[in-house]
C-alpha cells in the first residue's frame, strides 16, 4: 500500500479500491445477521450522535479476521517506528494473532471490528476509539457505500491539534471500497526542538440523504 507513505507526513492516509464492490456489498449484508454481532449500540442515547453500530462477536466472519490480520500487519513496522519516535519502549509483534494474546492478557478479550449505519439525519461527533491500557496507534475504516448514489453527505471530518496551535480540520469523501488508517490517539511531528505529538480525532458529517455502512477496523480488543 503505497499511499500509508502519507501516514509519516500527515498522519494519516486514504488508500483507493481497498476492498472490491463485491466485497464491500457482502461485508455490510452482515448488519442484518443479529447472530454475528456482540452488542449493537445507539449513538443517540450515549450523546455519541445519530446512528448505530453494531460489533463483531467472536469468531469474528472470516473477511473480516483477514481484514484485520492483513492491515494489521502492513501498519506494525509503521507502528514501531511511531513508538521509537516517541521515545518509548513499546514494540508491536509482528502477528495480530500475537498482539491480541497481549490484549487478552491485560483482560481485554471482547472484539472491536464493528459496522456502522447511517441514515438520513445521522452523523458521529469527534472522538477517539480507545478500549484499554493495550493500544495500537492505527485504526482503519473501510467504506461500504456509494457516495453520491447511496447516500450524500457523510464526509470524514478529521481534526489534529498541535501544541500551542489552534485545532486543524481535514474533511474527506471516501469512494466504496476505500480504506482510510488513522491515529487511534496521536501521531508523531518532528520540529525545531525535535519530535511532538498531534492528537486526531475522527467523526462523520451529517447524512443527507440515503443510507451510509462503513466498517471500522480497531487493532485492539476491549475490556
Amino acid at each position: 500500500m503505497d499511499d500509508l507513505a502519507a501516514l509519516n507526513e500527515r498522519g494519516f492516509a486514504l488508500v483507493p479500491g481497498y476492498l472490491s464492490h463485491g466485497d464491500a456489498v457482502a461485508i455490510r449484508a452482515m448488519y442484518d445477521d443479529a447472530a454475528l454481532f456482540r452488542s449493537r449500540v445507539v449513538m443517540e442515547r450515549h450523546a455519541f450522535g445519530r446512528g448505530e453500530y453494531q460489533y463483531f462477536a467472536n469468531p469474528v466472519p472470516p473477511k473480516v479476521r483477514e481484514l484485520r490480520e492483513s492491515i494489521y500487519a502492513t501498519l506494525a513496522p509503521i507502528a514501531n517506528a511511531w513508538m521509537h519516535d516517541f521515545g518509548g519502549e513499546k514494540r508491536f509483534p509482528q502477528t495480530h494473532q500475537a498482539f491480541l494474546a497481549e490484549c487478552f492478557a491485560a483482560d481485554q478479550t471482547k472484539p472491536t471490528a464493528l459496522l456502522l449505519r447511517y441514515e438520513a439525519g445521522d452523523y458521529n461527533c469527534l472522538h477517539q476509539d480507545l478500549y484499554g491500557p493495550v493500544a495500537f496507534p492505527f485504526q482503519a475504516t473501510i467504506y461500504l457505500s456509494r457516495p453520491g448514489e447511496e447516500f450524500e453527505g457523510g464526509e470524514v471530518v478529521l481534526t489534529e491539534r498541535r501544541p500551542r496551535a489552534q485545532v486543524r480540520a481535514h474533511v474527506l469523501s471516501p469512494q466504496q471500497g476505500d480504506l482510510l488508517v488513522l491515529p487511534s490517539h496521536a501521531a508523531p511531528r518532528r520540529g525545531e526542538r525535535g519530535v511532538y505529538r498531534v492528537y486526531f480525532k475522527h467523526g462523520v458529517s451529517t447524512i443527507t440523504r440515503g443510507s451510509r455502512f462503513t466498517l471500522g477496523i480497531i487493532l485492539h480488543d476491549a475490556l
